[in-house]
């Protein structure tokens, strides 16, 4: 059995479980409402969203109804182009195929992501146990594989994810375990071990873009593909986000990430979790 601890998102399912973390953040909005919004804002308006439960589906959902109103949301349970018009608790929940362009399959819904015309603009929202500095993720097993300390469920969808959409967005939690120098097991492949590395495995353009943790956002130096901090949190500083991580990462481009306005609450409360069922 794995612990939900471990699994910070709504990959296949699973929902996530946020740290009690301590900072000077504005009483007029929680962490979690801040990762669904800073996520939000990485999806392009016409993006193909590839998304789990939970607070990734609740960002795909907040992007459309903010700033990407033509992007696509997809499941891997086959439904395409859902309305959303309620927060589905899983991509099983009937829900996700209410006013669908397509309800197909599991096979309708990688053919989706793989597809190499809309594959460029497929973007896919994931989350894992660990993390290295090159994006690669771990949601197999901490520890020794044949006798680990933790095992999970393992890839499921993720890798093929990985492997193919345009680009990823990884939510994590923000400690040292979680941000390690070596996966214990590559579950998901990031930028592997650096520039062409991706290339020369075989893999398709694409690759990891952004982490969003609860303290901050990172992304990956276009040409050493390395993670650095490119964003922290109301209430955070630089030199906390590197003291909960366990290798060194460039914080000279880091700014402040602005705060949610007014009316993205607003959606995000009223319109795509009233009952915040995902908020909390």
């Amino acid at each position: 059995m794995h612990d939900k601890r471990d699994q910070v998102t709504g990959n296949r399912g699973q929902e996530e479980t946020l740290p009690p973390v301590t900072c000077n953040l504005s009483p007029h909005y929680t962490l979690k409402e801040l990762m669904t919004i800073v996520a939000a804002r990485e999806i392009k308006d016409g993006d193909i969203v590839f998304c789990g439960t939970g607070i990734s589906m609740l960002a795909a959902m907040a992007a459309k109804n903010i700033n990407a109103p033509n992007s696509v949301i997809f499941f891997e349970t086959g439904a395409i182009d859902s309305l959303l018009e309620e927060v589905p608790l899983a991509v099983a929940d009937s829900r996700v195929m209410y006013w669908t362009s397509v309800n197909g399959n599991l096979a309708d819904a990688f053919a989706t992501m793989q597809n190499r015309i809309s594959g460029p603009h497929v973007v896919g929202i994931m989350g894992a146990a660990q993390i290295d500095k090159f994006g690669n993720l771990n949601s197999t097993v901490v520890g020794d594989y044949f006798r680990p300390r933790v095992r999970f469920s393992g890839s499921g969808g993720a890798c093929d994810v990985a492997s193919f959409v345009g680009r990823t967005i990884t939510f994590m939690q923000h400690e040292k375990r979680k941000f390690v120098p070596k996966l214990d097991y590559i579950t998901s492949p990031g930028w592997l071990d650096g520039p062409d590395a991706r290339r020369k495995a075989g893999l398709p353009d694409g690759g990891p873009e952004s982490v969003i943790t609860n303290m901050a956002t990172m992304g990956f130096d276009s040409i050493t593909r390395e993670m650095y901090l490119s964003g922290y949190f109301p209430g955070f500083t630089p030199q906390q986000i590197q003291d909960n991580m366990g290798f060194e990462i460039d914080t000279s481009r880091a700014v402040e990430v602005a705060p949610p306005t007014e009316f993205e609450l607003k959606i995000l409360r009223e319109k795509c979790d009233p009952h915040r069922l995902i908020l909390g």
